[in-house]
């Protein structure tokens, strides 16, 4: 039994890798035979195959971290053509870490929207189950024209789930947020073709070992297209002033899109960093570190203007849009600083802002709902007489509680959900403004020591640039901003007087929340294992030659006809 299972394993492991790419694509092809009134078979199939993805992509972390692969790496030829010629999939610790944080994060927003919101419109689970393929394929792509394919799969499901309902605002922010997103598509594809025409490829190993030998005549046009390419990605990460869409378009999507969508910053973080390290990294000649200095002024830029919006925001929607904006800026500018040992801290800290974030969106609708006497309401207009956080509001789109899901809910007699809520955001504030003990404060801490202590591969300095200090002051600066924001609001909500009876929470609604606030929880608790992890990452991130070797070095499968089994795989040996 034992011989079969290890025989099972190795023939089936290293198509592993697909899973989180196929299984969603099929599973919304699915959902799409099935009527819109089979809501429960649908949900089920949803929840399923998110968790079957979870499960796939912490299997692929093991498998990234086995040390028989040299920098966790593992390459898939799905056509079974060499690189640059055909598709290659690849996966590192970079790329699982990605896919564990997406299916985490997208499990607990399919668990919550099963509550209630899948049912303001149509085609809400197969579009989620297409968002999540797009997601996953960006992270597992090491090609730009396939990483092109599949940033359009997951903003075209995007552009549905941001619709998804109705109302007024939602349909205002979502045509915004289709315009942006159409023109760093058209960005993206200029950047790509201008790439290529002055390369010949589009691999991203082949660009790498292409780049140093780039004739110094065409050295300006190369970096043309890459600042291009970097344009496009930079609207995805929501840097300033191109971040002007994400505030009304995540604040007017409906709770767990939202917590999705904190997702979507990432993916032009993640994709900056993957391109950063490996097109401009030291041995790039005349093009190493080309946009270090626009990536460390923008992410500043960001942050600041991150903290400010936080600062002038009372309405927890746009608060949690701000948090994002301004964890977004911090990556940006920790990838510009360019060294080994910030990198790790900035994976980290991405992990643990990422996950705030998103349980940030959930519990707006819950408190929402609270103060609005049991109206979901997201989004909401305001009456022009009426003041700010006054129950006088006009609902674009409600979804109340019927008598049978009453039935279901926890806290009717002993207040338990509102301090369920608390405990909560509580959680929140304090890993958004980075206060101790949770992740929030090991990430910038980790951060900090990073700044003010340079070493290690990519080093400018033996000391602390005027740049890493401004960084540390504006990180300081930020988290006490964001300290003040989310007090100020938890008061008005939590801790002034109000006649409203205790909030009436579904079990399906409080488990995600919990889900993402104990997330935080383990990342603290596990902090020294996750950090080696990330400082691993980074450490190979730095150094990509073993990337570009193992990527164009790949080579198909034999034929079957010559005596060979058949099969697309190859593990770095």
């Amino acid at each position: 039994m034992n011989t079969i299972i290890a025989f099972v394993a190795a023939q089936w492991m290293p198509h592993l890798i697909l899973v989180p790419i196929v299984l969603p694509l099929l599973t919304a092809g699915l959902m799409l035979l099935l009527r819109e009134e089979q809501q429960r078979s649908k949900i089920a199939l949803n929840l399923a195959s998110t968790a079957l993805g979870l499960l796939a992509a912490l299997l692929l972390l093991l498998q990234a971290k086995q040390p028989g692969m040299p920098g966790g790496l593992g390459i898939y030829l799905p056509g079974n053509w060499p690189a640059p010629f055909g598709i290659v999939l690849v996966l590192d610790r970079l790329s699982a870490m990605m896919l564990v944080l997406c299916f985490s994060v997208a499990l607990a927003a399919a668990a919550y929207a099963s509550a209630r919101w899948h049912r303001a419109g149509v085609h809400f689970h197969p579009l989620f189950q297409l968002q999540l393929m797009g997601l996953a394929g960006a992270f597992l792509t090491a090609d730009l024209f396939n990483l092109f394919v599949f940033f359009e799969i997951m903003l075209a499901a995007s552009y549905g789930l941001l619709l998804h309902g109705s109302g007024r605002p939602r349909v205002s922010a979502g045509l915004h947020y289709i315009a942006i997103n159409l023109a760093a598509s058209s960005l993206f594809l200029i950047g790509t073709s201008m790439l290529y025409g002055i390369t010949g490829t589009l691999n991203m190993a082949d660009l790498a070992r292409s780049i140093p030998g780039v004739a110094d005549a065409d050295r300006g046009l190369l970096h043309a297209a890459c600042a291009i390419l970097g344009v496009a990605f930079l609207i995805k990460a929501a840097v300033w002033p191109l971040n002007f869409w994400l505030v009304p378009a995540y604040s007017a999507a409906t709770a767990p899109v939202g917590a999705l969508f904190a997702l979507m910053t990432k993916v032009g973080v993640y994709v900056i960093l993957r391109l950063w390290t490996l097109l401009f990294n030291p041995d790039a000649g005349a093009s190493a570190q080309f946009g270090s200095t626009w990536l460390v002024g923008g992410g500043m830029v960001t942050m600041a203007f991150g903290a400010v919006g936080m600062l002038g925001s009372q309405r927890l929607g746009h608060l949690a849009g701000f948090a994002a904006i301004s964890s977004s800026g911090t990556l940006l500018a920790a990838v510009g600083m360019g060294h080994n040992q910030l990198t790790s801290g900035l994976l980290y800290y991405m992990l643990s802002s990422t996950v705030a974030v998103s349980a940030l969106f959930l519990l707006t609708d819950l408190i929402e709902r609270w103060r609005n006497d049991g109206f979901s309401v997201a989004p909401y207009e305001r009456k022009d007489d009426a003041p700010f956080l006054s129950a006088d509001l006009v609902h674009s789109t409600s979804v109340k509680l019927d008598d049978k899901e009453a039935e279901a809910v926890i806290g009717e007699v002993i207040p338990a959900p509102a301090a369920f809520l608390g405990l909560a955001f509580i959680t929140c504030t304090l890993v958004l403004a980075g206060l101790p003990p949770l992740s929030g404060f090991i990430g910038k801490f980790a951060l900090v020591h990073a700044l003010l202590n340079p070493v290690g591969i990519g080093l400018a300095g033996p000391a602390p640039t005027v740049s890493s200090w401004v960084m540390v002051a504006l990180m300081l600066l930020s988290g006490l901003f964001a300290l003040v924001a989310l007090t100020r609001v938890g008061v008005l909500h939590f801790w002034s007087a109000h006649d409203r009876a205790a909030p009436k929470l579904l079990v399906m609604e409080g488990l995600p929340v919990a889900l993402l606030v104990l997330m935080c929880g383990a990342l603290a608790w596990k902090a020294g294992p996750v950090l080696r992890y990330t400082e691993a990452t980074a450490n190979a991130l730095h150094a990509p030659v073993a990337y570009i070797h193992a990527v164009m070095s790949a080579q198909p499968r034999p034929n079957p006809t010559v005596g060979q089994p058949a099969g697309q795989e190859r593990i770095t040996p």
